[in-house]
């Protein structure tokens, strides 16, 4: 009984391309189950495939400690059961082996682009993406708000995170976060990939704006341009991907001055007042600029906000020289 059960682990190994632990783990498994329904055994089971017969423990806890005690059952019985089990119960215990196995292929790319098929729509908005051997969920609040998902529609999304609930993987998607973004990014411009440019930060507001820190060693190279590309040609298909989204990239520096005058562009600033101690500024632009220079909703200045870490109050030409004079 014991030979033909390894000659199936080895087989079920090289037809999966599984390792044979995994194979007879869940082989044991599935023993220990078929034992536990016909005896109605509640107690955890431990089996063994011995030399000549298979060995079944009862595992309990006694005292803080783990005792293991021979289980009063026959090797006819045993034989009869464990025949049942790898033929009906391992199949099942192998399908979630398989699946384990997946998920912790996913949990090695946590951080990178995945690609999939939209699956289904839950009934609270979020995406179920087939990403070929397990399933992604993308959930509302990782959606850009003004994209709509389409059963069968290929999906690109960042693996932000994969975890263990009651038993079960959960593979999280995003495409809201300021990592998809930097991922896009390296995928589409090798000096950032290669580490010649190098991403200081990056801050969004998912499908209306995005603001991107960059920074390069070599003074030969512009790493604005660099990113940007020529009339836009590799920001260009990123902003495509997320929407439209509009992407400034904004050359670092480390005088807090000149960084708040690049973090207001597109708008030409024109003044600025620091209060160092507060980390706030006031800044002044021309009074045609300033809805340019705060945004949408306020989109540009939050963005600038929180990409230099300053309070930054934008105000017109005129309210800033009134200020002056106080």
């Amino acid at each position: 009984m014991v030979k033909s059960l390894k000659k199936l682990i080895e087989q079920v190994a090289k037809d999966k391309n599984l390792p044979e632990w995994v194979v007879e783990k869940s082989l044991k498994n599935a023993i220990a189950l078929a034992i536990k329904k016909d005896r109605r055994v509640r107690e955890d089971l431990e089996v063994h495939l011995e030399d000549d017969h298979i060995r079944v423990c009862i595992v309990r806890k006694k005292n803080g400690e783990i005792v293991k005690l021979p289980l009063d059952i026959s090797t006819e019985d045993v034989n009869r059961i464990a025949a049942y089990a790898a033929k009906e119960e391992f199949l099942r215990e192998l399908e979630k082996a398989e699946e384990e196995r997946g998920y912790l292929e996913y949990l090695e790319r946590e951080g990178e682009i995945v690609f999939g098929i939209v699956r289904k729509i839950t009934e609270e908005g979020d995406v179920i993406v087939d990403l070929g051997k397990v399933l992604g969920i993308l959930p509302k609040r990782e959606q850009i708000r003004k994209e709509e998902y389409k059963q069968g529609s290929r999906l690109k999304a960042l693996l932000l995170s994969v975890s263990r609930r009651k038993g079960k993987y959960e593979i999280i998607l995003s495409r809201t976060h300021p990592k998809f973004l930097k991922k896009l990014i390296e995928h589409e411009v090798p000096e950032v990939a290669r580490g010649d440019v190098v991403i200081k930060a990056i801050v969004r507001e998912p499908g209306e704006r995005a603001k991107v820190l960059v920074h390069s060693e070599d003074s030969k190279i512009d790493p604005v341009g660099v990113v940007v590309g020529i009339r836009g040609s590799r920001i260009v298909p990123i902003s495509e991907e997320l929407s439209g989204e509009r992407i400034d990239v904004i050359k670092w520096t480390s005088d807090d001055e000149e960084l708040i005058r690049r973090s207001i562009s597109p708008a030409p600033v024109s003044k600025i007042r620091l209060d160092r101690r507060n980390k706030k500024a006031e800044v002044a632009v021309p009074k045609e600029k300033l809805s340019l220079a705060i945004g949408r909703h306020g989109v540009n200045v939050k963005l600038a906000n929180r990409i230099t870490g300053w309070h930054i109050d934008v105000m017109s030409e005129e309210d800033f020289e009134a200020l002056m004079r106080l």
